[in-house]
């Protein structure tokens, strides 16, 4: 999956919790949401305009983020309640960064088709 399809597909599945998402399309839309924070911060230290709505455009972005999030840790057959694992002081981020990394399931699993089978 390429960036254009990944962040379409980030786009069409932001109130999706269920199904898989690959790797690619975590990543990409990961480097897209990173990229669009970068911008609105350069332009942030110039206006405070920009600084307030990056704030709101971070809001905004919470639910896609974590259904984007749940959707990947099913792709390698985990519970979406995995996600909270995030929340363990020092090493939490370091467990979910494996899991974000670890190749999905081949095939299908409990829940869903392999997205990259498509």
């Amino acid at each position: 999956m390429g960036f254009s399809e990944a962040f379409k597909a980030f786009w069409g599945n932001y109130t999706n919790f269920s199904g898989r998402a690959s790797r690619s399309e975590y990543w990409f839309a990961q480097l897209a949401i990173w990229i669009i924070f970068f911008v609105l911060g350069i332009f942030g230290f110039f206006s405070k305009f920009v600084y307030y709505a990056e704030g709101i455009v971070g809001i905004f972005f919470v639910i896609p983020m974590l259904s984007l999030a749940i959707r990947r840790l099913h792709d390698t057959n985990k519970s979406g309640w995995f996600i909270l694992m995030g929340l363990i002081p020092l090493v939490g981020w370091i467990i979910m960064l494996v899991f974000y990394c670890t190749a999905g399931d081949k095939g299908s699993n409990r829940f869903g088709e392999d997205p990259l089978a498509k």
